[in-house]
């Protein structure tokens, strides 16, 4: 009988989950579980005193943010660590060493405040795990101004109103990720920011005597589209060198230099470039 009792109970309860919740009530709100629990919060003063071990030890081949440097793997994901409780399974791997991987010879504490440091770190999308900087401005203004002026003052001064001016570039983009993103790759203004005003690309197309120009629409190995001034839209289909087609792109001197970049570069240039107001 009570075995009875509680089967017609589950099927009941079953059948109730099965046709929702009573009409006229709030649909229950649904929330994706974690796919790893977040631990409890450590105490800062023992993640601050990890964190300087894991600084010296650790982070030239994990990354700082502990998501894989210099050979390193992803600390953030590694089974060993999403296993680890306390620093017992991080410990071990520290003291004995693993392939590409010395030993350390660091005390109990010391792995358990080290483990607390990389255990602070959400195992999440990118964006949520990594350590995010408090800025951008990192790099040397006064080494930045001389590669801007070896590198960048053919084309770009930082006074006047010569065309190609950037004076006040400052001052007009005051986020400063912007202001790099702007001069990296001019017109696209980073992921969710207004284009930055450029000359668009031009093309010439001479085809049979006469010329063509106009702002360049589309162009392939076999096609070639311009909008002339008047708004006139010109199609040419492409065999090789025929039509002749010139390209004149204001950006091309930006393209080049991408790949040329070193982050050393990048961040000199964009902390001299924050204070041209």
């Amino acid at each position: 009988m009570f075995t009875r009792t509680l089967i017609t109970f589950a099927i009941l309860a079953l059948s109730a989950t099965a046709q929702g919740p009573p009409a006229g009530a709030p649909a229950p709100a649904f929330r994706r579980p974690p796919a790893f629990p977040e631990r409890p919060p450590a105490d800062p003063v023992v993640v601050e005193r990890g964190k300087a071990l894991y600084g010296v030890h650790c982070a030239f081949c994990h990354g700082v943010d502990a998501r894989g440097g210099s050979g390193g793997i992803n600390l953030i994901r590694a089974a060993m660590v999403l296993n680890d409780k306390n620093g017992e399974l991080i410990g071990q791997a520290v003291r004995e060493g693993r392939s590409g991987m010395p030993k350390f010879d660091l005390n109990d504490a010391q792995v358990s405040d080290m483990a607390a440091f990389i255990h602070s770190f959400k195992v999440g999308g990118y964006d949520v795990s990594r350590m995010t900087p408090t800025t951008i401005v990192t790099g040397d203004a006064k080494l930045g101004a001389a590669y801007f002026e070896k590198t960048c003052s053919g084309c770009h001064s930082v006074s006047g109103a010569q065309k190609g001016s950037l004076q006040g570039i400052a001052a007009r983009i005051a986020d400063p990720k912007m202001l790099q993103q702007t001069w990296l790759m001019p017109g696209t203004g980073g992921r969710g920011g207004a284009a930055s005003r450029v000359t668009p690309t031009t093309v010439t197309v001479t085809q049979g005597g006469k010329v063509y120009d106009g702002r360049l629409g589309r162009i392939d190995d076999f096609f070639v589209s311009l909008i002339e001034a008047d708004g006139t839209q010109r199609s040419f289909t492409r065999d090789g060198d025929n039509p002749k087609v010139e390209l004149h792109d204001p950006l091309a001197g930006h393209r080049k230099l991408l790949p040329a970049y070193s982050d050393d570069d990048i961040h000199n240039l964009t902390a001299y470039l924050v204070t041209v107001k």
